[in-house]
């Protein structure tokens, strides 16, 4: 049974790498499929490609997976507790304050002034 599970997690690893390394030739064939067209840049190797991979994650922090990362562990909650404090502010608003809320940021960032005067 135990040898069963070191196989399966061996494996596993294997396939990290490879999809790993399966994404430094994706990022290189998407650059140079638009970037030059686009742009006007030049093309790039696969070990730039592989570079710009991983200056992305240091830049940008990718590559999470599982659940209850990204958003949820760096901002202090995820939608959730987002919409929970949203809605205990509104509710704690008078009806001056809403109505000047609505007029300085109803319909703005893409939400419908609906979602806003029903304080979702």
């Amino acid at each position: 049974m135990k040898g069963k599970m070191i196989g399966k997690c061996i494996l596993l690893g294997i396939l990290a790498v490879a999809a790993f390394f399966a994404l430094g030739y994706l990022t290189m064939y998407l650059w140079n499929w638009l970037m030059p067209g686009i742009f006007g840049l030049k093309t790039i190797t696969y070990c730039q490609g592989f570079g710009l991979l991983i200056l992305g994650k240091l830049l940008f922090g990718g590559f999470h997976g599982g659940k209850g990362r990204g958003c949820a562990s760096c901002c202090g909650g995820g939608r959730g507790r987002w919409k929970t404090r949203w809605s205990e502010k509104w509710s704690a608003m008078t009806p001056e304050e809403r109505e000047k809320f609505k007029k300085g940021f109803g319909g703005k960032c893409g939400f419908p002034e609906e979602d806003v005067e029903a304080g979702k």
